[in-house]
């Protein structure tokens, strides 16, 4: 693949310029202007690259899912959006936020790159625990829908944070898990998207091998919703029961 032109480097650099103005000031708007927008997954990379060294700002974790055609799932999860401590500061809108229930995966040693691929077992290796999560969900587009995933993919795939909940004991299969939210009596059949929830660290492991790159002691990876996106009021404390593994309780104040 040939690296992208001067001008093309120039427009990648726009695009991230506006996607980290609207980040640090909270503000969203329309689809970047036509000349920014990235075209093809290379040129969307490019742009979530370029905002993360715009930010300055270290890299505390992924989000990631199995690939699928035409399609590469991952983002950086930067390390001052990871909460651990109750009220999380989050981004609101219209007094609503969204959030993703996830399980989270915390590394006790480096992945690096290397000439010899990964495999699952060497990935299980680098784990130090696993932590109830929820994703904290926050577009820099007014209407992230109206957008394609491309575009969606240069800003960081709606990613606004983490809240990194209690450990739990994930040897059990977690591919489906019975979500409780508050103190209804209804349960949502959460189911992850991947099946086996380690399957999309797998493959981001041997992916960012791939591309000369690594994961990083002490960082965290999420590998997707188990049911979808949650809308939250901020009003009270939260209670999320992840059917056998435990309960994440948290209170949300906003970040203005």
């Amino acid at each position: 693949m040939r690296p992208p032109d001067a001008h093309a480097m120039a427009n990648i650099e726009l695009a991230a310029t506006e996607l980290v103005a609207r980040r640090r000031s909270g503000r969203q708007g329309a689809a970047l202007a036509e000349a920014c927008r990235p075209t093809n997954l290379a040129s969307a990379l490019a742009i979530q690259r370029a905002v993360t060294r715009q930010l300055a700002a270290k890299i505390g974790g992924w989000k990631c899912a199995l690939p699928s055609p035409g399609k590469r799932v991952l983002a950086p999860i930067y390390r001052d959006t990871i909460h651990t401590a109750s009220p999380c500061p989050v981004r609101v809108r219209d007094g609503i936020l969204r959030v993703e229930p996830e399980l989270a995966y915390v590394l006790a040693r480096d992945l690096p790159a290397r000439d010899q691929p990964y495999t699952p077992t060497d990935v299980d290796s680098a784990i130090a625990r696993t932590h109830l999560a929820l994703e904290l969900l926050e577009s820099r587009y007014t209407d992230h829908h109206a957008v394609s995933f491309l575009d969606n993919l240069a800003d960081g795939l709606v990613n606004q944070g983490l809240f990194i909940g209690p450990i739990v004991d994930d040897d059990a299969d977690c591919g489906e898990l019975a979500l409780q939210v508050g103190s209804a009596n209804a349960l949502l059949q959460g189911r992850h998207p991947d099946g086996n929830p380690r399957l999309p660290l797998y493959w981001l492991a041997e992916y960012l091998r791939s591309q000369g790159d690594g994961l990083r002691a002490g960082q965290v990876v999420i590998t997707g919703s188990y049911a979808g996106s949650l809308p939250l009021a901020m009003a009270s404390e939260v209670h999320i029961r992840y059917g056998a593994l435990g309960t994440l309780s948290v209170c949300f104040k906003a970040d203005d």
